[in-house]
């Protein structure tokens, strides 16, 4: 037998939310960790996964990193009809369940139906099914010494739930996923947020395509109120970043909480790290422009981690002007530099060239770069000769509009000028076709509304329409 027939199966059992950034996740931790594994079932769209893997140890490190997953079991049976999933348990190698059916484990069954509702009573009947299994321990509900799940899948449209699951999942539970860390950095109870302040599910998501690990340098050449700094030291790393806007680094800015009129003294980056015990992990944050690094020419970075501006709910600026006269040296010491626009097709040239001069070799640069659906294409997706695109992933954010969350890992040295940045003519006029988009769905609607408006009124005194026939 080889070693491979003698791995276990597991099932992923991930959560119903960012749905295309499951599996680039995992297999960037399955990377990260140099985890051996076998693709069993790996479709996006099923809020499961089917992996084998050599050990438990495996799943939990997975486990440990992953906020797309939920739990994971070890799978004993799964089948589209209920008769073939008991045959399946009933039918099982003695060696597999001998360790778990002895008197002196308690355990628990756990029932869980997806895209369907069903009472208590109906769940127990469920468990009550299972009784031809040899379990010779106790049953307890609070922290048994072995939990079984029980899964029934229902397919994905809430709208036509079939008269029966089309999926069946019996299995003993392994762990948990990390996913506990979403409520400790909900941005409900964080200290000091902005209005672009990221959410920490995709924050951890970023981390965990970055592959930053402990002890990891991280950077945000864009990092605004810092939750990517806060899910890079979560994960162990060192953080540290730039961003143009003085008023938000200093917690200056106006508030964005409802019935907030102004920032408390303490509101910054260095507040939210002492709210999570992360202090030892932040190095700091400068007010700097990112198209004229600060950074020492022999630093290197572990990841780099950013979601730079769109012009949407924030600008886009640089340090610059159109003014060609030199300012006189009496007014040096009290000049403000003045800003210019700074846009799309630059910031992105610039983040690339940075990332290829600044990353360590295999070190990973993880951005958002926003879209226009009907515009897309991969083939014109920004490119550098030194960085290899690793994962694309889109999050829809309207009808007309989404953002890619793009991985890039440095595969070699940039050696001459010619090693830049590849900018293709792709969404650098975002802005303008997004305001366009808008109001153009703004019209639409309004002249829908207008008609029913004039259908009803017509109704109303009593003109009917005409029909086809």
């Amino acid at each position: 037998m080889s070693l491979k027939n003698a791995w276990k199966r597991y099932v992923l059992w991930c959560a119903n939310e960012h749905v295309c950034f499951r599996i680039p996740e995992i297999e960037s931790i399955l990377a990260m960790r140099n985890i051996p594994h076998v693709w069993i079932e790996k479709q996006t769209e099923n809020p499961w996964l089917v992996i084998s893997l050599p050990n438990e140890d495996s799943v939990k490190e997975i486990m440990s990193r992953s906020v797309m997953v939920r739990c994971c079991i070890e799978l004993w049976a799964h089948s589209k009809t209920p008769d073939r999933l008991h045959e399946q348990l009933k039918n099982l190698p003695d060696e597999n369940t001998r360790p778990y059916f002895t008197s002196d484990k308690s355990f628990k069954i756990s029932v869980e139906i997806f895209n369907k509702v069903i009472s208590l009573p109906e769940k127990i009947e469920k468990i009550e099914g299972f009784s031809y299994l040899p379990l010779a321990g106790p049953v307890r509900l609070k922290n048994p010494d072995v939990m079984y799940y029980y899964f029934e899948f229902f397919g994905l449209d809430p709208g036509r739930v079939p008269e029966k699951p089309l999926d069946y999942f019996f299995g003993r539970w392994i762990c948990d996923s990390e996913r506990h860390a979403l409520h400790k950095y909900s941005l409900k109870e964080r200290h000091f947020i902005g209005n672009t302040s990221m959410d920490p599910q995709l924050a951890m998501i970023m981390a965990n395509l970055a592959q930053v690990e402990n002890g990891h340098l991280v950077v945000d050449p864009f990092v605004g109120t810092g939750s990517l700094l806060v899910a890079a030291a979560h994960f162990g790393g060192y953080v540290c970043g730039t961003d143009i806007d003085y008023q938000t680094l200093h917690g200056k800015s106006k508030p964005t909480r409802a019935k907030q009129t102004k920032r408390l003294p303490d509101e910054d980056i260095m507040k939210n790290m002492k709210q999570y015990n992360l202090v030892d992990r932040y190095l700091d944050v400068l007010v700097s422009d990112t198209s004229r690094p600060v950074w020492s020419s022999k630093l290197r970075f572990d990841s780099i981690l950013t979601d730079p501006p769109y012009g949407i709910r924030e600008s886009t600026e640089k340090i610059g002007t159109k003014k060609t006269e030199p300012i006189p040296e009496e007014l040096l010491s009290r000049h403000f530099p003045s800003k210019m626009e700074y846009g799309l097709s630059d910031i992105y040239k610039d983040l690339l060239n940075f990332a290829a001069e600044k990353l360590k070799l295999n070190g990973r640069l993880v951005f958002w770069l926003p879209i226009i659906r009907a515009d897309y294409h991969p083939s014109r997706l920004p490119e550098h000769p030194c960085l290899r695109l690793v994962t694309n992933s889109e999050q829809i954010l309207t009808t007309h509009s989404s953002r890619r969350l793009l991985t890039m890992e440095k595969i070699m040295e940039p050696e001459e000028a010619s090693d830049s940045a590849v900018i293709h003519d792709i969404q650098y006029t975002f802005r303008t076709k997004f305001f366009e988009r808008c109001q153009e769905s703004t019209r639409q609607r309004g002249e829908e509304y207008t008609q029913h408006i004039m259908k009803r009124s017509k109704r109303g005194n009593g003109i009917t329409q005409p029909t086809d026939e």
